[in-house]
């Protein structure tokens, strides 16, 4: 049984910085893609940042330069490093996973098909 833990959310003012952190039990990165998407309150979710086996990774166009998707030592974690936070990056941040995913972009842009999600952690910038 696949499970995906996030954590390391929480409160920070503008121009902040916040390391998400995801573990995964039941799943190893060895195929597919990894990846961060957010949804703010009345907002769709929207697809942050993604990463797969081919070593290839994708950003959504509001947080390149400034979010960092990356892999730990074990290939069942991956963390979300985001620098100069702005308002408008507060949303409740979840993990996925998927062994069939082929391409980081496509991963962000179509997880219609993605199948290990995990419960979120909640990310809110102030002003």
């Amino acid at each position: 049984q696949v499970q995906l833990v996030e954590s390391g959310g929480g409160s920070v003012q503008a121009g902040g910085s916040l390391r998400l952190s995801c573990a995964a039990s039941g799943y190893t990165y060895s195929s597919g893609c990894m990846g961060w998407f957010r949804q703010a309150l009345g907002k769709e979710r929207e697809g942050v940042a993604a990463i797969c086996d081919d070593g290839t990774s994708s950003y959504a166009d509001s947080v390149k330069g400034r979010f960092t998707v990356s892999q730990g030592n074990a290939e069942n974690t991956l963390y979300l490093q985001m620098n100069s936070l702005k308002p408008e990056d507060t949303a409740m941040y979840y993990c996925a996973a998927d062994p069939l995913y082929g391409t980081s972009l496509y991963f962000i842009s179509a997880p219609g098909k993605i199948n290990y999600w995990g419960q979120g952690t909640q990310v809110t910038v102030s002003s």
